[in-house]
């Protein structure tokens, strides 16, 4: 059967993904930059409280993925703190300046994080070139690849992901962009076995006073007064459609 991944972005979300059928949670902050690591105390919370297993990114800035040195020496740290805290994987990925899979840095990355599962992030979505990509992180011991296929969501790069699924065993091929109840079939009907979906929904704040003369966010148009939440309906209506698929 299809295995589910949820995004989640607080500890309350991960429980939420739980509790309604997630097989597993990518940890995350800051969804408008695509995902950034979470706080140690976030990190804390989640792995006492939360009992399926519960990947944190490891990224630890928005934008491209070619990181400084100091900036790869953080990466390294919460890698080390990850695997300390007892999780059974993390998201991370590195390139090169020219589009590649860092492979110097990957695997330091892979030494630190030793016995666990490592998933490649949608890093390999900017890459120069998707077949010798999956070949390298194959090389390294990667578990799986997060991908769209290249394209702005997981749908328009389904051929892509074929392609890609077709290519070989390992790593595991993993769709994630824009994957939700409405357009799982495709997925499942395609081969898909595991998916990756926010499965959420912005939430108004329950602030009753608003300065709405003042912003947080360099975003002047930012809403401060919402909050991108795991919609537990979402998650279970995801987990029955794959039910039924795999019953057919």
């Amino acid at each position: 059967m299809a295995l589910l991944e949820v995004c989640c972005y607080s500890m309350e979300c991960a429980l939420t993904a739980q509790q309604n059928g997630a097989d597993r949670v990518e940890l995350c902050a800051a969804p408008k930059e695509g995902g950034l690591t979470p706080s140690l105390g976030v990190l804390k919370s989640v792995r006492q409280r939360v009992t399926i297993p519960v990947h944190p990114i490891i990224r630890p800035r928005g934008g491209d993925f070619c990181y400084s040195d100091g900036e790869f020496a953080a990466i390294l740290e919460d890698v080390r703190t990850v695997r300390e805290l007892g999780f059974p994987g993390l998201v991370t990925g590195v390139l090169d300046v020219d589009g590649n899979v860092d492979m110097p840095r990957m695997e330091k990355i892979m030494a630190a994080a030793g016995p666990l599962a490592v998933t490649f992030h949608r890093a390999f979505d900017m890459c120069a070139n998707p077949l010798n990509t999956l070949n390298n992180l194959a090389g390294l011991g990667i578990t799986r690849v997060l991908t769209s296929g290249q394209k702005s969501d997981a749908l328009q790069g389904l051929s892509k992901i074929m392609e890609l699924i077709a290519h070989g065993d390992a790593p595991i091929i993993m769709a994630g962009a824009g994957v939700r109840a409405e357009n799982l079939h495709h997925f499942l009907d395609a081969g898909v076995l595991e998916v990756h979906s926010s499965a959420g929904a912005w939430q108004a704040s329950p602030m009753r006073y608003r300065n709405q003369g003042l912003s947080m966010s360099s975003d002047a148009h930012a809403d401060e007064y919402s909050r991108y939440v795991v919609d537990g309906a979402a998650v279970a209506e995801m987990k029955g459609i794959i039910e039924r698929h795999q019953a057919k």
